[in-house]
């Protein structure tokens, strides 16, 4: 049974190979090009679709390392933008801060007679029942009660309390403050007084006196709490009424009291207290 087996598979196999042989002299001579072509066109076919989805395939796992390089690069410039925004931002403080000082130094070297000491706002209380602010100077550099305040564009308020290394000032908008005040263009006396809302009202103004609007209000000097002609503000609207003794106008300041940062104490003025002729005359 063993030889007769092993003698069918060598037959199996010389027929195989002389098969194949055969085939390939048939595909030489050219007989079975129709059939090869038959063949060979959905081979072809699925040759070229396997090498399509291979091509994809690569393309798409070439384009994911390619998003994640630019997903790596786009977190590194918005690393760098955000930096280069916060050093932005620090530049224009510090050129803002240049500019307010040199605008300070100008308006301090045009008034010969007056002696000025910077100081930087620490706090601030503009609610409607008080507007003050507290700087960072005190009895230590020469600070005293009374002394007023001002920037280059006007005049701000005065000194009310004083510790060793802090001051507190009331503004001029505050509703206790009162400040002499005239019209620079005719003269008109008056006096400013704060509001609870926070605007400056020009109240004791004589009737026949002229108010426009667009007159600069300056501090006229009366009284000894301020020094003369300090900027106030300027009108923007007069009011009248018939039986009134006297007139009056809202005045807005040329200064943002809400948004002081550097302001100047003139620590040349010394107040006059007219408390004692009060008593005197009394």
């Amino acid at each position: 049974m063993r030889p007769l087996g092993r003698n069918r598979r060598l037959l199996y196999l010389m027929f195989a190979l002389g098969l194949c042989g055969l085939l390939a002299l048939l595909s030489i001579a050219g007989i079975l090009s129709p059939v090869e072509s038959a063949v060979a066109a959905p081979l072809n076919g699925l040759s070229g679709l396997f090498t399509r989805v291979s091509l994809s395939i690569d393309a798409a796992l070439d384009e994911l390392n390619n998003l994640g390089a630019l997903r790596a690069r786009i977190a590194d410039l918005e690393e760098q933008l955000a930096s280069r925004q916060i050093e932005l931002i620090r530049l224009r403080e510090e050129a803002s801060d240049y500019d307010r000082l040199i605008d300070l130094f100008s308006y301090t070297t045009s008034l010969e007679n007056q002696e000025f000491l910077p100081a930087d706002v620490i706090a601030a209380e503009l609610t409607g029942i008080a507007r003050t602010i507290v700087i960072n100077r005190g009895t230590r550099d020469g600070i005293a009660v009374g002394m007023p305040v001002s920037t280059d564009l006007g005049l701000v308020g005065r000194v009310t309390r004083v510790s060793a290394n802090a001051s507190q000032v009331q503004l001029i908008n505050d509703e206790n403050s009162a400040v002499s005040a005239r019209l620079q263009a005719t003269r008109a006396q008056g006096s400013i007084i704060g509001q609870a809302s926070g605007v400056l009202r020009l109240t004791m103004v004589d009737l026949d006196e002229e108010i426009r609007q667009g007159d600069l209000v300056i501090s006229s000097g009366l009284g000894g709490n301020f020094p003369a002609d300090i900027v106030i503000g300027q009108v923007t609207s007069v009011r009248q009424f018939e039986f009134e003794l006297f007139q009056e106008a809202e005045v807005r300041s040329l200064i943002d009291l809400e948004a002081l940062d550097v302001v100047l104490v003139i620590t040349s003025f010394e107040p006059i207290d007219l408390s004692i002729f009060e008593e005197d005359g009394g």
